[in-house]
């Protein structure tokens, strides 16, 4: 289309060739595809001269319109540069998002004030199908430990478990006895688990299983705040973030256990990353 214009702007096969960079022949030739894909003839050929046919005045309108509009998508995109907009839609867990994200959102949010956020919180399980049926962009959450080859995880935090409970309830008067606290104790108590399904309780069961023990379960919930709010009570024991630990509740070593979370990014392996999902994974591994 591009040889087409310059041939009948410069009314010649060799100065649209000059104008090109091209060979003469290579000029005819595209002239002569052109002609033959849209059925019509362009250029009247009259002894050293050339003349738009009628289908060709037709066809030079309607070219130099789409060569136009071309020029101007591909200015679109090249002006774009460095600067971010546009809208990000991201999905969090609750407790990433309470526990892990604030400063990342903060210094997102501060530093490309033009992108619209979009930030949903739900389960991590939730959030990784949404990412998998492309409704979510990126998600941060707990990394699945069986991973949807269709999905790319990116590790952001390490996030150590502990066993925990109330410091009156009577796992903790073992602990300040100096009893070692074996993963049979725990059975002799009811516990607060995250609900079945969860990446939590998984691994809290993985890390029991060598043990040959029954949990006994009182509660269950989504949300480790709640979790956490419960042990604190007297509920039950739970296996909680590390980072959790404070005054109203407290670890538990247990000989032998050990668990740990792994907190990261989520995206469909395959997807381009908007620009604002790309600015949001630079700071998230600052």
């Amino acid at each position: 289309m591009k040889a087409f214009v310059a041939v009948a702007e410069l009314g010649s096969f060799s100065r649209a060739s000059e104008h090109l960079f091209m060979t003469q022949p290579a000029v005819s030739k595209r002239i002569a595809a052109l002609e033959d894909d849209l059925g019509v003839t362009l250029f009247d050929r009259l002894g050293r001269g050339i003349q738009l046919t009628e289908a060709g005045q037709k066809f030079l309108t309607s070219s130099r319109r789409i060569l136009a509009d071309i020029q101007i998508s591909r200015d679109e995109v090249l002006s774009l540069g460095a600067d971010v907009g546009g809208r990000l839609r991201l999905a969090t867990s609750h407790h990433v998002g309470i526990h892990r994200l604030p400063p990342v959102l903060k210094a997102f949010t501060q530093t490309y004030p033009d992108v619209e956020l979009d930030l949903l919180f739900m389960d991590s399980e939730l959030a990784c199908d949404e990412v998998l049926n492309g409704h979510i962009e990126l998600a941060v959450v707990t990394l699945p430990d069986q991973l949807e080859n269709a999905l790319l995880t990116e590790l952001v935090w390490p996030d150590p478990l502990s066993i925990v409970c109330a410091s009156d309830h009577p796992l903790a008067s073992k602990v300040a006895a100096g009893i070692d606290v074996t993963a049979e104790m725990l059975t002799a108590h009811n516990a607060v688990l995250p609900a079945r399904g969860t990446v939590t309780r998984a691994i809290l069961l993985e890390a029991l299983r060598p043990f040959d023990v029954t949990v006994e379960t009182s509660l269950e919930t989504n949300y480790l705040e709640t979790i956490k709010m419960m042990v604190s009570v007297g509920l039950g024991w739970s296996a909680l973030p590390s980072n959790m630990i404070d005054e109203g509740i407290m670890a538990v070593p247990v000989r032998g256990l050990a668990m740990q979370r792994r907190l990261g990014s989520v995206c469909l392996r395959g997807r381009t990353l908007s620009r604002a999902a790309m600015a949001f994974m630079d700071l998230l591994r600052g």
